[in-house]
């Protein structure tokens, strides 16, 4: 018996002894025990994703998303230290606003300031991290997906039994410097022939301190300041829990997801001379439950249905009087529905039809809030041609918001139209070599706190456009015989042109800013990744992962500023990531290697805005083993091997060398 994609086969299994010989064509009959095919289902891509799974992803030296995804090229992570310190992302220099995170294959949203801290994320139920440059290429997706100039999809673990297993059970628990206590636990259930549930929770707990040195050096060579002190108030204690649920049916499956996320962290704040400690506070606490079904109706006509429900609460809480006293607290609430339709009209020749709706509100306890309401509606269409050397799509994105707000005037109504091109060619049917392109128009609507935040916000703010131009080489080698099991190199050269920038600059008060469009920003870089196996005396094996980024992102804001042309602030002109992983048996050895390069802190390219490159070194070493049938894993890392002082936000000092012990255990 065989089950696959919910379709339950019973069919012998016949071998011929000697059948060359056997009369009649009579057959010894063999019967086998019942298998189980997983596998979420997925389309061919036409430009496929950098992506992060399997033995690479669990071998890094990560604590959270945010650590993993520095290994993409044209990333950069915002990281303002410490264990439970906020980390975010933005790709090829557009803002961290640009970035669409997908949470099993569901955006994750946050009207208030557009900003996603991926450091809430675990590694401990993550089966895969892919990363897209413009979009993903489905025909079946939501509208939403569209609407980004780069994403980020995490996909959970999908439970998976062995033969005759009903369950599985795993445990790990991780402790190490800067007072670390993480335990996690997995529960996956299988529910009849063809459904499954999962659930899983993870506590952490740190205290954050860690010894940094904050030095800085004059123009003049010459030491300003050369001090050594321990970063304080970035403890954390915060519990992760997940439940959910998923089955196939006949050419379909469906999925629904809870989540919930509640923290309690300090922000440790900047470093300056005299400066060390601050003691700012702040909880979250964030709720959202999804549920997605997919079904093809025919060979010609698939649907996907989603929905989502999300409450995010934030309390922040500055006792500093000396600066000025907050204490605040924001609730975001949202309801997101999306239709989406595919139609084979040709088997050549596909079209798709999405239509999203998406409500948010934004309550606050501060003085003369205005309460903001945004309605948005999404319709992408989108036609899609694939032969067995080219494969192209073409996308239309449109996009309606309204608002709503309390004794104020709202944002006036916003439409807009987005276009998208993809295209890969093979040019040689039997050589893994592909030549791909992109174009992509997208713009962002403001957040809240652009458009309402008291004595900041600015309602007639114009979204954020950006054109993308893309243009890539990717060459595959496969083998089962040779050393080199897996070889492939691929080089992408981009062009971006960011129009309508949305920045905040100071007015008379130094202590109230105001939104403004102002920025006009082009971006022209190169990616280049290489990722390659080798195999020998089979029980040796190496996985390698390059990747190196150029990137010229220059601000043409305004000619008479004496700044027009220079680089923007903390992108660096050179950056790159090594990822090895040796494996001998039930022993893996992890080597991982992040570089980035010189850059400014501001938008003036000049020697007191200078930041020195930084790089870490991490490693890692684990062994398998198995007691009573119990499969248990152990781990030591050593992080900043070399004991690197670095800041990737300047004034926000990391961490030196620090280590971490994991035990994991599998039933």
């Amino acid at each position: 018996m065989f089950v696959l994609g919910g379709l339950l086969l019973q069919t012998p299994i016949v071998f011929a002894d000697n059948a060359e010989n056997a009369p009649d064509s009579i057959a010894k009959m063999y019967s086998i025990g019942e298998v189980e095919i997983v596998g979420a289902y997925r389309e061919t891509e036409i430009i496929p994703p950098k992506k992060l799974d399997g033995v690479v992803l669990e071998n890094l030296s990560c604590q959270s998303v945010a650590d993993a995804v520095r290994y993409f090229s044209g990333v950069q992570i915002k990281d303002y230290g410490g264990v439970g310190g906020i980390k975010t992302i933005n790709i090829r220099s557009m803002g961290t606003n640009q970035m669409g995170v997908f949470y099993d294959g569901i955006q994750l949203g946050n009207a208030q300031n557009g900003q996603i801290d991926l450091g809430r994320f675990s590694l401990d139920n993550m089966e895969a991290i892919e990363l897209y440059n413009g979009q993903k290429s489905s025909m079946l997706q939501p509208a939403k997906d569209y609407g980004s100039a780069g994403t980020i999809y995490l996909q959970t673990k999908t439970p998976k039994f062995a033969d005759g297993k009903r369950f599985h059970f795993g445990a790990t628990f991780k402790t190490g410097s800067f007072g670390l206590a993480n335990p996690a636990l997995l529960w996956q259930q299988k529910i009849g022939r063809s459904a499954s549930s999962s659930a899983s929770v993870e506590y952490i707990h740190a205290n954050g301190r860690y010894k940094f040195r904050h030095k800085r050096v004059n123009a003049d060579g010459t030491i300003a300041y050369d001090t050594t002190a321990i970063r304080k108030n970035a403890d954390i204690n915060a519990i992760r829990s997940e439940i959910s649920f998923c089955g196939t049916i006949t050419d379909g499956e469906w999925k629904a997801h809870l989540y919930n996320y509640y923290s309690e962290r300090g922000l440790p704040g900047y470093i300056a001379r005299n400066l060390y400690e601050h003691h700012q506070r702040q909880w979250d606490d964030n709720f959202f439950v999804q549920s997605s079904f997919r079904k093809d109706f025919t060979s010609y006509y698939s649907l996907l249905a989603n929905g989502k429900y999300a409450y995010d609460y934030t309390h922040y809480l500055n006792p500093d009087t000396t600066l000025q006293y907050i204490n605040n607290t924001y609730r975001q609430q949202e309801i997101y529905l999306s239709l989406a339709n595919s139609f084979r009209i040709f088997k050549w020749w596909e079209a798709a039809l999405s239509t999203d709706f998406q409500w948010n509100t934004l309550a606050s306890d501060m003085v003369d809030f205005v309460f903001p309401t945004r309605y948005t509606g999404l319709i992408a269409l989108a036609t899609a041609i694939k032969f067995p050397n080219i494969k192209m799509q073409a996308g239309l994105l449109s996009t309606f918001t309204h608002e709503t707000v309390k004794r104020k005037k709202p944002a006036p109504d916003k439409q807009a139209f987005t276009p998208s091109v993809m295209a890969t060619v093979r040019p040689w049917k039997h050589i893994l070599f592909d030549i791909q392109f992109f174009y992509k128009r997208i713009f962002r609507m403001p957040t809240f706190n652009d458009l309402y935040y008291t004595f900041v916000g600015n309602a007639q703010l114009n979204p954020e456009y950006v054109s993308q131009y893309d243009f890539g080489l990717s060459y595959t080698y496969q083998s089962r015989t040779s050393a080199v099991t897996f070889f492939n190199v691929s080089t992408n050269l981009y062009y971006n042109d960011v129009d309508d920038k949305i920045v905040a600059v100071p007015t008379a008060n130094p202590f109230r800013w105001q939104m403004t469009n102002l920025g006009k920003v082009k971006i022209l870089g190169v990616d280049v990744s290489l990722k390659t196996g080798f195999q020998w005396c089979k029980h040796w094996n190496l996985d390698l992962l390059l990747n190196y980024t150029y990137q010229d992102a220059r601000d043409l804001t305004n000619p008479n500023e004496a700044y027009y042309g220079d680089q923007i602030p903390y992108t660096p002109w050179h950056s790159g990531s090594v990822v090895g992983n040796l494996k001998y048996k039930t022993w893996n050895l992890n080597y991982s290697f992040i570089y980035t390069g010189e850059r400014y802190n501001q938008s003036a390219n000049i020697i007191e805005n200078y930041v020195l490159p930084w790089y870490t070194h991490d490693l890692s070493l684990s062994k398998q083993f198995i007691l009573k049938k119990v499969k248990l894993t152990a781990a030591a890392e050593v992080n900043n091997l070399f004991n690197q002082q670095y800041d990737v936000v300047l004034n926000y000092p990391m961490p030196g060398t620090n280590f971490k012990l994991i035990l994991k255990a599998e039933l």
